[in-house]
Order: structure tokens, then C-alpha cells, then sequence
């Protein structure tokens, strides 16, 4: 298939999802407790479509929907893109997914946003995965291949870029190994330029609340929590190395270690049974206590 065909199937699999403020597409598989998948930048629920099934097998229902301003959700003018927004946003979708306990699974900036959706409704949570992610929000700097994205004129051509085959290898040396093929590479693109030509994911980008306030925020939440967490990561991260990202992640959420798979920053693309796995083994070890 090629990347537009590929588009559609994924769009087929999927069910819309009436939000307030912002309509969006969610994807649900399999039966069970329900893990509720988000994701970051520069992508989509697009990135779990190998995940949900996997979760599917293990008796769990693998959930993920889109952000606004990314994939099939709705890209008003008026939104409020910042982290707290979209944290906002996603308390929302849950409710309007009818959906009350949940184990969360968190990646790239999907980890400060649903650091921040547990604030809001920490007895719905029932366990944290953690996909590699950040905490210290104060001091975070975007990656090089992020930073174009949030400024005005060279943002617009960086994210016309992703419309071309350029994202191939772009994707290839941060996001994945072999995983993925070129087409679906391309099919991030589309999903993220679609309608509006990204103008939306551009406010994301500069929404980023990299201060001590938001920081502050999510940290006392996390060490506030009352349910389990652990932390996996796709070891040849080159955006978020794991040496600084994950000891930080240990030390907030009171853990010794954490998972290493095969993967980059997109570990989803490349482990994601292995993923699955570790997540439902996680959730059983926790029944048994």
C-alpha cells in the first residue's frame, strides 16, 4: 500500500469521538482493563497501531486517540495547545469515551500531558507506563530536529517537509530502526499536515510549559501517586538519551530502574509486543498483590 492508502485503513480502524472543543478519532482493541495510549510529537495515535493489537492478545483493551492539531482531530484556531490544555482536553475525551479506571501509557510530550491528566483525576488511574519521556519540564531543550517547528518562518517550511520524502530518512536516524516501511514513514507526514498544512502542530510546539510552575505541577503529582509505575525505553533514543532521561524519570517516580528495548525515540514502531508484554505482565504482577 502506499502511504495514502495506508492513511485510510488506519482512519478506518477507528471510530469518531465527539470531544468538547475539539472532535477527534479514537481507536479501541480488544477486551479487558482499558490502557489508554498517548501519544507525542511529531505524531498521532498512528504510532500505537502496532500496540493496541499486541495489548488486544493479552486480554487488555489497547485504547489511543489523537491530540488536537495532530491526525484526524479537529484543529480549531481558538484552542489552547499548551500542555495544560491538551491535559484538559484529554480528561475530556476519556469521559466522552465512557471510560472510568484506566492504566495510563505515556510518550514524548504525552508524558507532561498526562503527568498532568493524572492531577486531575488520580483515583481513575490504575498504573503508569512510562515511554521515553521528560519531568524536568523547566530545563528541558527541544531536540534539534524539534526546535524549527516552533519557530515562525522556518516552522512552516519544516513541517512542509514532512509532506515530502525527506521524513523518511529523518524519522529513520531519530524515530526507528526498521519497523516501519517508507510508506508508513510518509503516512506521519500526511497525518500531520492534513487539513490546515500543520499550522495546528505548530501552536503545540510552541505550547511547550517549560517553567518551574508547570514543572512543580506534575512532580508533586507523580510522587503524590497511589498506584504503580515503570518505565520502558527504546535504548538508542538519540532525541531523549536514555543515560539523563530515565534516571531523572526514577528518581520522581521513586524507582530503582526501568525496561531498555530495542528502539529510538518511536520505540512503538520497532518493539511493540515486546511493549505490550511488559505492560501486561506489569498490570498482572499488580492483580496478585
Amino acid at each position: 500500500m502506499n502511504y495514502k492508502e495506508i492513511v485510510s485503513a488506519w482512519e478506518m480502524r477507528g471510530q469518531p469521538l465527539a470531544v468538547e472543543g475539539a472532535s477527534s478519532r479514537i481507536w479501541r482493541e480488544g477486551k479487558g482493563e482499558a490502557v489508554i495510549c498517548l501519544h507525542g510529537v511529531p505524531a498521532s495515535g498512528f504510532l500505537y497501531r502496532k500496540v493496541l493489537p499486541a495489548l488486544a492478545a493479552h486480554g487488555l483493551e489497547g485504547i489511543t486517540f489523537d491530540l488536537p492539531g495532530m491526525g484526524f482531530s479537529e484543529r480549531p484556531a481558538d484552542f489552547d495547545y499548551s500542555w495544560s490544555g491538551l491535559s484538559r482536553w484529554v480528561v475530556k475525551a476519556i469521559d466522552a469515551a465512557g471510560i472510568d479506571k484506566l492504566h495510563l501509557v505515556v510518550h514524548d510530550i504525552g508524558g507532561p500531558v498526562g503527568f498532568d491528566v493524572i492531577r486531575q483525576i488520580p483515583d481513575r488511574i490504575l498504573s503508569l507506563t512510562v515511554l521515553n519521556t521528560l519531568v524536568k519540564a523547566a530545563s528541558f531543550h527541544r531536540p534539534w530536529v524539534m526546535e524549527p517547528f516552533a519557530h515562525p518562518v522556518i516552522g512552516a517550511l519544516w513541517v512542509a517537509s514532512t509532506r515530502m520524502p525527506m521524513i523518511i530518512p529523518l524519522l529513520r536516524t531519530i524515530g526507528m530502526h526498521d519497523g516501519p516501511s517508507n510508506a508508513e514513514l510518509r503516512a506521519y507526514g500526511h497525518l500531520l499536515t492534513r487539513v490546515d498544512g500543520g499550522v495546528a502542530f505548530r501552536k503545540v510546539m510552541r505550547g511547550f510549559e517549560r517553567t518551574p510552575e508547570f514543572e512543580n505541577r506534575i512532580v508533586t503529582t507523580l510522587k503524590a501517586r497511589k498506584f504503580p509505575a515503570q518505565i520502558i525505553w527504546g535504548a538508542e533514543d538519540p532525541a531523549l538519551k536514555m543515560s539523563r532521561y530515565a534516571p531523572e524519570l526514577c528518581e520522581v517516580l521513586g524507582l530503582e530502574a526501568w525496561h531498555q528495548v530495542r528502539g529510538k525515540h518511536f520505540l512503538q514502531e520497532d518493539s511493540p509486543k515486546e511493549i505490550a508484554q511488559l505492560i501486561s505482565s506489569f498490570i498482572e504482577t499488580q492483580r496478585q498483590k
